[in-house]
Formats: structure tokens, C-alpha cells, sequence
């Protein structure tokens, strides 16, 4: 389930300003981060022309020229949003054990990690899914009037890709029983495996927002909308989590750990900024 919706409110900042840009005889273009300027030689609302093809893609810069030195336009902030369903969890899981030495403490940890990893094959997760992401030995001490070495902590922690959403609650419980008292869950998080179409649509909309809020400030001002001069993804699309869970089904009642998705937003931001041809 999915929808594309408009994030609101906006943060606009509009009206006529001053482009900054470098001036030598009588020209100034605007320049994007990476070089180069395009011109497409159309426009935008109240332009006798065809619109210009957008062009601006994950974190790049589109910019046009500046025609007779003006320096004025109207800027503005769109952002887009496309809600949609989780398909894959990162599991944050790991084991920690203390013994009086080395030895018998990486053993213990060792033999707890064994068994949680056994348990999530055996529910189907493949190699590349599966990572250590800390492994640590550390002394361990109490401190009276002097410190006393009292024993070794060992922590060895994974994280553990799952795409089967409706067994997640199955398999947190049997990594607590393979690992058992050893056994820590540091986190879980919902995510989409594959953002880029969504992505997509949030960007366009996010430019349709900033387009139409251009017109808006144009005509309560009595100006003319034309061309865009400059067009910029702020930072990078995100997926954000909601922190809402009621769109899952209630579990029944049972002793297995409930976990339940909710849905995301992903998100693109945009900065434009529009010529003002009268």
C-alpha cells in the first residue's frame, strides 16, 4: 500500500532576492557543483515556450542562464512523500558473556553465537545476510581501595537482514532460546530493500510542489513565472519511519514476541529557483 502526498507545511522562502552569481560584461550564469550549464531555452507558467526537461537527480544540481544580467527571482522549497509498506527488517542481535577467564568466556560466546546463527539459517537467511558487526574482549574490574581484575566480558553482536516480515516475531524468540541468557537484542529496524522507484515518485512530486508554489507567489504578486534558474536536491532521499504500527493485524493471543511494520515515508527535498520575466 502506498500513496504519494504532499509534506506539509513547506518552508518557502519567496519573493524577489538577488541570485548571486558572477557578472563580466554584462553576463551571469549561474554554475552547478559539478560544471557545466544547461539550457533548454524553455519556461515555466506564463512562458510562450515548452517546459524545460527536468533533469536534477539524487544530489545534483540542474542550473540555466541568466539572460541580460537580471538577478532577481522567486525561490522556492518542495518536498514529496511517498508512504509505503516495509519488506525488509535489520535485526540487530548479538550475545554477551563474563567468566573468570579468557578462555571460558570467549567459549561461552562463541557456543551462544554458534546457535544464534544456526537459528536464523535455518529460517532461510543466506550468508550475505548475516554480518558481524562488533566482537569485543574486555577486562573487567571492581575498584575498593585498589582494582581487583575480576573477569573477561566477551560481546559479539550481528546484524541479520529479514524479508519475511510475518516471521520476524518467530525468529526473535528462537534466537532468545538458542542463545539463552547470553543472548541480547539491540535493535530492530524496518526498511525498503529497494527505495529507487519510490524515490522516484517522491521527487516528482516534490518538483510539481515547487512549481506550483512558484505560480501561487507569482500571481499574488503580479509577476510573470518564468524559466527555472537553478533546481537542487537538498541532501539525500530518506526513508523515515513513522512509529506507527496499527496497520498490521492483531496478533492472536500466543506466547510468540508480536512485531508489527506500520509503514515509512520516503522523502525528497528540493530548492528551486524560478526567473521573474516582467
Amino acid at each position: 500500500m502506498k500513496s504519494i502526498r504532499f509534506a506539509l507545511p513547506v518552508v518557502l522562502v519567496a519573493g524577489v532576492l538577488a541570485l548571486a552569481m558572477a557578472c563580466t560584461s554584462g553576463e551571469a550564469t549561474p554554475t552547478p557543483p559539478g560544471g557545466g550549464v544547461v539550457d533548454t531555452g524553455g519556461g515555466l507558467g506564463g512562458s510562450t515556450t515548452s517546459a524545460p526537461e527536468v533533469l536534477a537527480s539524487s544530489g545534483g544540481t540542474l542550473s540555466y542562464p541568466v539572460s541580460g544580467g537580471q538577478q532577481t527571482g522567486i525561490y522556492v522549497t518542495g518536498v514529496g512523500t511517498v508512504r509505503v509498506a516495509p519488506d525488509l527488517v535489520r535485526l540487530t542481535l548479538g550475545v554477551e558473556t563474563e567468566a573468570k577467564t579468557v578462555t571460558a568466556a570467549r567459549r561461552e560466546a562463541a557456543t551462544a553465537m554458534s546457535n544464534i546463527v544456526s537459528v536464523l539459517k535455518a529460517a532461510g537467511l543466506a550468508d550475505k545476510d548475516i554480518q558481524t558487526r562488533y566482537f569485543n574482549i574486555q577486562p573487567q574490574y571492581t575498584y575498593f581501595q585498589v582494582q581487583v581484575l575480576t573477569g573477561y566480558r566477551v560481546t559479539n553482536s550481528v546484524t541479520a537482514l529479514v524479508r519475511n516480515l510475518e516471521k520476524v516475531g518467530e525468529l526473535v524468540d528462537a534466537v532468545a532460546e538458542a542463545g539463552g541468557d547470553a543472548t541480547r537484542i539491540d535493535g530492530i529496524t524496518f526498511t525498503v530493500e529497494k527505495p529507487e522507484q519510490y524515490q522516484d515518485q517522491a521527487r516528482e512530486a516534490a518538483v510539481l510542489q515547487a512549481v506550483a508554489v512558484a505560480k501561487q507567489f507569482a500571481r499574488l504578486t503580479g509577476v510573470t513565472l518564468g524559466r527555472p534558474l537553478y533546481l537542487t536536491e537538498l541532501g539525500a532521499p530518506s526513508v523515515q519511519d513513522l512509529g506507527v504500527r496499527s496497520l498490521a493485524a492483531e496478533a492472536a493471543p500466543s506466547s510468540t514476541t508480536p512485531i508489527q511494520a506500520g509503514e515509512l515515508d520516503v522523502v525528497v527535498q528540493i530548492q528551486a529557483v524560478f526567473d521573474i520575466v516582467s
